[in-house]
């Protein structure tokens, strides 16, 4: 009879406890590398968001300089559109509010660092619209710069009419002056059978000629005047009468501006009602009250101009 083999139930029991021991460390060498696995793929999921979201800002920050320089573009062309042209800017004036008002949209959505895809689109969309609008007011400025040619022309050949007619009234303005001047002066009268008689009123009245100084108690001047053209009307005959020591027969303020000899004093001015076509005879005395041995001088004017002169001595 063989006899038992002491302590092998303590073998069992210590191989039991080491496999489980084993067991244990092995779920939790598996637990380990899970986690670790599940680390790391959070981690590979997390960068790859990132990188995704980054992507996505980049794409945004993109998007948004694009519409930045569209817009920055659209204001210079707005800028050089309305400066270019007095009367499109008033126009453009009209517009001013809502022009300004899609400016500060845009500005607005442009300087939002958090702006989403959607506000960029709506930017984008306004900037669009801006830029339609630029380009009817060029459009327009294209339409005036024609019609300003149109009327640059137009306004030349005017200039150049206006020049032939000046030129015209020019030449027609010194032919009417020599015209006029030509009638004027041939509108001046003649005179002819020119007298002055030195006269001797008696008491009774009776006139005689005489020569003598003392007896003298007027100058009767008598002449003839006619004029073709000249028509009807009242005309002007002024009597310059000098005495022997050169002094006029004249009045204070007597004063005659002729055309050829200065400013003249004259003795007497004669309206005369003239008929056209006819001679009519004029006849005028002029006192002086004392009358001095010499010789006295009649001068006749007409427009200015002499037109007859004769001489009466007395002794």
């Amino acid at each position: 009879m063989n006899t038992p083999v002491q302590g092998r139930p303590d073998e069992n029991q210590q191989s039991a406890a080491l496999k489980k021991k084993d067991n244990i460390i092995i779920v939790l060498l598996i637990a380990l590398i899970g986690t670790w696995g599940y680390l790391l793929w959070d981690k590979s999921q997390t960068k790859e968001t990132i990188d995704l979201q980054a992507a996505q800002i980049e794409n945004l920050d993109a998007d948004k300089a694009a519409i930045q320089k569209e817009f920055e573009q659209a204001i210079v062309r707005l800028d050089s559109v309305t400066n270019s042209n007095t009367t499109l800017s008033n126009q453009v004036s009209e517009q001013q509010r809502d022009i300004d008002a899609q400016k500060v949209a845009i500005k607005k959505i442009l300087n939002d660092r958090n702006a989403t895809r959607s506000s960029l689109e709506q930017a984008r969309s306004m900037v669009s619209d801006l830029n339609g609008k630029i380009a009817a007011l060029e459009n327009q400025i294209a339409i005036l710069k024609q019609e300003n040619l149109e009327l640059t022309e137009a306004n030349t050949t005017l200039q150049g009419e206006k020049q032939g007619l000046e030129q015209d009234l020019s030449k027609s303005a010194a032919q009417n002056a020599a015209l006029s001047k030509t009638v004027d002066i041939g509108s001046t009268f003649s005179a002819s059978s020119i007298q002055i008689s030195s006269i001797d009123v008696r008491p009774s009245g009776k006139e005689k000629i005489t020569a003598t100084a003392k007896r003298v108690d007027k100058l009767l001047v008598r002449f003839d005047v006619e004029n073709r053209i000249a028509p009807s009307g009242p005309a002007d005959m002024y009597l310059i009468v000098t005495d022997p020591a050169g002094k006029v027969i004249t009045e204070k303020g007597f004063v005659l501006p002729t055309r050829e000899d200065g400013d003249r004093s004259y003795t007497a001015l004669i309206p005369v009602n003239y008929e056209k076509g006819t001679r009519q005879k004029v006849e005028f005395p002029v006192r002086a009250g004392q009358y001095n041995k010499g010789n006295y001088r009649l001068e006749i004017y007409h427009n200015g101009f002499k037109i007859g002169e004769r001489n009466c001595p007395l002794k």
